[in-house]
């Protein structure tokens, strides 16, 4: 898949050939769903608390006494039944995350960068740069029709085109090595620099274009 590369002032500075095995599968829907669920997970926090009886500020003392009554019989207030009392079963701090193959993790970014390739949502740019000015920045933006997108640059940022897009509204900047699923799909374009494109090229050398299987034999 040959695809041209721009400037960020909109204009033409050569081709780029994409390779089939990181930008030509045929996306999955449910591998995609199954990645962003294991992003969300694992970012959740886990630190809801609700306290339980043995936690809770109350007195201890018998509420009042255990017959003659004719009430139920209780204890102390720390029950769950009594206003102020512990909860029953709350939440405790644990952890979200849920496991999900290296392999797979890789696989699904793949077909990440396959969706937004089929879609035509990908462009290329030479280089992510400028004078650290957010206006000069939105000007080059609408030249490109950038409102929506995911930025991803070499392994190394350039800081005046982050400190010029931070103030942008729907546009994120990552590193090549902070590129991930969710944020890709979260965004309706996807901008790759050549920089960025060859890192994933070097990452994914060894990745091949699944073979179709064959129908079911009568």
């Amino acid at each position: 898949m040959k695809l041209d590369i721009t400037t960020l002032e909109a204009k033409k500075a050569g081709q780029v050939e994409l390779a089939d095995a990181i930008f030509g599968l045929e996306p999955r829907q449910d591998l995609l769903q199954r990645m962003v669920r294991y992003q969300l997970l694992k970012r959740m926090a886990g630190t809801h608390h609700a306290q339980d009886r043995s936690e809770v500020t109350v007195t201890g003392k018998k509420v009042y006494k255990q017959k003659g009554t004719g009430g139920a019989r209780h204890g102390d207030k720390s029950v769950p039944q009594w206003r102020g009392g512990g909860k029953a079963f709350g939440p405790k701090p644990r952890s979200h995350a849920i496991d999900m193959p290296k392999k797979v993790r890789a696989l699904a970014l793949r077909h990440a960068l396959s969706a937004k390739a089929k879609a035509g949502e990908i462009v290329v740019l030479d280089k992510a740069g400028g004078d650290g000015k957010t206006k000069s920045l939105l000007q080059n933006f609408a030249k490109l029709e950038l409102a929506n997108a995911l930025i991803i640059d070499g392994a190394e940022l350039e800081v005046n085109f982050v400190r010029a897009a931070r103030n942008i509204p729907n546009i994120d900047v990552l590193p090549v090595q902070g590129i991930n699923v969710y944020d890709i799909l979260r965004r309706r374009k996807l901008v790759l620099t050549k920089a960025a494109i060859d890192a994933l090229a070097e990452r994914f050398k060894d990745a091949k274009v699944p073979e179709a299987k064959e129908g079911a034999r009568s």
